[in-house]
């Protein structure tokens, strides 16, 4: 039984989120928030295949974390197959491959939300991911993988070598995917099917279709029909698209017969929202100075580091104050941790 299996129902997850969801904001909203599983921004298997050892900064997670997904994307089933490979290596609880991105230049390329347009393909590559995680439960190394580079290996023997030893042992890594409603229009009585063919152990799918990026209403009927076409089958149906709160979620779960749901934007800033009690537990601000301490220690090693990055996630955490543009407009000029504490510390926050 995969880890997915021994989830209590409804699942309320994290939904993966590009140049959002990296490690330090994973931390803070499994610290805070607890959701029950958790996915990473997706990474490129044709990057990593072709020795970005940079998108490893991707795969960074520490064990408050678990259960872990880490998710890919791309076009090539043979990179996917090694892929699977190193993130098994890697101590992932999972392996989710992203066919709902509606980004242009993932889209153009053929992935993510692309591949509902090529079913077949978007098959091949679920079997090749399968067969990568089988390759590694019957003793493939790193190091016989064709397309990494002596680079890479290193950097994912070192990170295999420091997870507790329970992570090390050979598990069977379940395939899941994240998906969306349709491309142009939905296709749910068309596109869920093919994948259901393929055993996918949870089909994550997002209200909206390539066209509508994120704008308009997410569809949850047409979530509430994928559920009815998986009915019957073993693999869970999670709903994700304008959930605001945890009340949301249990009643879209209720309604539309689901196994759970993902929340994205609402967390942002607000770990809280996957919990229904907040006593005891720090205010946001004071989650926001130890959110950039841990978003220095975890990438000031690297010789381009910027805090840059980290600024958006401070915007989140004070938007619903009265002098929010205000303090705002000073945090985003903020280089350092301390930088950020003086500020809130200033505006009377912490």
């Amino acid at each position: 039984m995969n880890f997915w299996q021994q989830l209590q129902q409804p699942i309320i997850g994290l939904s993966p989120m590009d140049g959002v969801t990296d490690h330090p904001y994973r931390h803070m909203q499994k610290k805070y928030g607890n959701p029950t599983v958790i996915y990473t921004e997706f990474a490129s298997v044709e990057g990593l295949c072709r020795g970005a050892a940079k998108l490893l900064k991707d795969f960074l997670f520490d064990e408050i974390q678990r259960p872990i997904v880490a998710q890919v994307y791309g076009t090539t089933p043979k990179f996917f197959r090694q892929t699977a490979v190193v993130l098994c290596e890697l101590g992932f609880d999972g392996i989710d491959i992203n066919m709902g991105c509606p980004a242009k230049n993932v889209a153009h390329s053929g992935a993510g939300a692309a591949l509902i347009k090529t079913p077949e393909l978007a098959q091949e590559i679920i079997r090749e991911t399968k067969a990568g995680v089988e390759d590694w439960l019957q003793g493939m190394k790193i190091a016989d993988l064709p397309d990494i580079t002596p680079e890479i290996a290193k950097i994912v023997q070192a990170r295999h070598d420091a997870l507790p030893q329970a992570y090390q042992e050979k598990r069977a890594l379940p395939i899941s995917i994240k998906t969306r409603v349709g491309y142009d229009a939905p296709v749910i009585s068309e596109w869920i099917p093919r994948l259901l063919e393929l055993e996918p152990t949870c089909i994550a799918i997002h209200g909206r279709t390539l066209r509508q990026q994120y704008s308009g209403v997410a569809d949850w009927e047409r979530i509430g029909e994928a559920a009815e076409l998986a009915a019957g089958s073993n693999t869970l149906i999670l709903g994700n698209g304008d959930v605001d709160s945890l009340e949301t979620a249990r009643q879209r779960t209720e309604e539309y017969k689901l196994a759970g749901v993902l929340i994205g934007r609402a967390s942002m800033g607000n770990p809280f929202v996957f919990r229904a009690s907040q006593l005891d537990e720090p205010s946001l601000f004071a989650i926001a100075v130890e959110h950039a301490k841990l978003f220095e220690a975890t990438y000031q090693i690297n010789d381009s580091y910027a805090f840059l990055p980290m600024r958006k996630n401070l915007g989140w955490y004070v938007r619903s104050i009265p002098n929010a543009k205000e303090v705002r407009a000073e945090l985003f000029q903020a280089n350092t941790s301390q930088e950020v504490r003086e500020i809130l510390k200033r505006h009377g926050l912490v």
